[in-house]
């Protein structure tokens, strides 16, 4: 079936697309420059499919990697597997599609983000703070422990030299700042420590 559906891929190809990506520096084996909602209808098209997303997730092609964060059942997945996709990103746009699609969705979702925020890598970084700003969207509360050490990595990250990791820790404390009066005036005074100001 994997087969089948790398075949497909085929008719999906935008070499517009693709070509923007490599000019951005997103280097993929292989990337057929398919569009995220024509990677969405084929995804609702198998339905959520463990084993499909696994044979998929193995192939170094742009395309697959992202149908496989959308068809992986976020509550039949083990953090062991989780980690390895972890480990296996390589850009920001399949880190963000792998929060979009699928790791905000996680049983064990703050564990996670809690974890990879607090890593030096950036891309572990950029999905703890997606997923964290996803989870406060969602008006998931942070216990006492949680909202300390959210805003204290919020702030190791909001200095970071990675962009990519400033913007996703920012958003992450816009999000947290509106879960409430109490979250907002906690993130205004975190932020004077370092001289910002996000409004």
């Amino acid at each position: 079936m994997v087969k089948e559906i790398k075949q497909s891929f085929r008719l999906m190809m935008d070499g517009a697309v693709a070509k923007s990506m490599r000019d951005k520096g997103l280097a993929y084996k292989l990337n057929w420059g398919a569009t995220l909602p024509r990677l969405r209808e084929k995804a609702d098209t198998y339905g959520k499919n463990y084993d499909l997303a696994i044979a998929l997730w193995k192939e170094d092609v742009r395309e697959c990697k992202i149908l496989a964060t959308m068809i992986m059942p976020a509550d039949k997945v083990l953090p062991e597997v989780i980690d390895i996709w972890m480990e296996q990103i390589t850009s920001q746009e399949i880190a963000e599609q792998a929060v979009f699609n699928l790791f905000q969705y996680l049983p064990y979702a703050p564990e996670k983000a809690y974890t990879w925020m607090a890593s030096d890598q950036p891309l572990y970084q950029y999905c703890g703070f997606h997923i964290l700003a996803r989870l406060f969207m969602d008006k998931r509360e942070p216990n006492e422990r949680g909202i300390n050490e959210f805003l204290d990595q919020a702030l190791v990250a909001l200095q970071s030299p990675n962009m990519g990791v400033r913007k996703a820790a920012m958003a992450a404390v816009r999000r947290f700042s509106e879960l409430g009066l109490v979250y907002e005036r906690l993130a205004k005074s975190a932020l004077k420590q370092i001289n910002l100001d996000f409004l």
